[in-house]
């Protein structure tokens, strides 16, 4: 449970970094997931585990998640960026809604009513946190940013759930990265970068790929071996309250009262969902 706890607790921490560095949403995306991949790579050889695909077919999933964890992590870095590590963090925790919603009319399984009242619930929670519905308004582009993150990620969960019963969770990761990273590049390389980062820069972007990414999503794994789903679920929720401690910490970011009232709405339906999504589908 320990390792769990400690991988959330890093999963709480590109936010911050992403309001830290002196990078645009792409440039951050783009250094991520080419150090994940990177640190990815060395673990599966130590683990000698294969890189090879099972199924030729699993190519096309495996492309698609490869773009949507580009646009995922851009649209979260964005949401950050223009508004708050709390907004962009609590509208991104909404991707559990569009899951049960999505995974029914993708998957073929049964979709249940009761989830309506928590979606409701989700996405009062949202509406909480703006005051004003225009794009004028900085939190509420963040939150649509951070919905959009949720969204891609939402479709991401379920590819992998389709993809897991034949590869591990490190090579899924690894192929992900690997591909988000290739189809950035070319977005990459059309910025502008300035590329006198100065050594605490350096660090901290270092620190996002390989701790906060790569070292995180591996203690995840081996942690998860520990403890049960409904458990993982709970910690896992912890994400965006370590983030937004960690915003005051270093960025001295205090929600106001509206997005602290929408955060718990969204997080409290989030965790219900899971809870009772993993029950139905045991």
């Amino acid at each position: 449970m320990i390792l769990v706890h400690v991988a959330v607790f890093f999963f709480g921490f590109p936010g911050v970094i992403g309001k830290l560095l002196p990078l645009n949403s792409i440039q951050l995306t783009w250094f991520r997931v080419f150090l994940a991949s990177l640190g990815l790579v060395l673990v599966l050889r130590w683990q000698k585990e294969k890189l090879s695909l099972t199924w030729s077919k699993d190519l096309v999933l495996l492309l698609l998640s490869g773009a949507l964890l580009a646009f995922h992590w851009t649209a979260f870095f964005q949401a950050v960026r223009v508004s708050t590590v709390a907004v962009g963090l609590l509208s991104y925790s909404t991707f559990p809604v569009f899951t049960i919603f999505l995974e029914p009319w993708l998957l073929k399984l049964r979709f249940r009513k009761t989830y309506l009242l928590f979606a409701l619930v989700c996405f009062l929670g949202v509406s909480m946190m703006v005051s004003e519905f225009r794009l004028t308004n900085r939190v509420f582009l963040g939150v649509i940013w951070g919905i959009a993150s949720g969204l891609s990620f939402s479709f991401l969960t379920i590819i992998n759930r389709v993809l897991s019963p034949r590869y591990s969770s490190l090579l899924l990761a690894f192929y992900q990265d690997g591909l988000a990273m290739i189809f950035l590049l070319p977005l990459f390389l059309k910025q502008s970068f300035n590329f006198h980062l100065n050594s605490s820069e350096i660090f901290l972007l270092l620190f996002l790929g390989l701790v906060c990414t790569a070292a995180a999503h591996s203690l995840f794994i081996k942690g998860l071996r520990f403890i049960e789903a409904q458990l993982s679920s709970l910690i896992s929720a912890l994400e965006p309250v370590y983030g937004i401690l960690l915003g005051y910490a270093f960025l001295r970011e205090i929600p106001d009262t509206r997005t602290l009232i929408g955060g718990i709405l969204i997080l409290t339906s989030a965790v219900v969902i899971s809870l009772t999504h993993q029950h139905f589908r045991a």
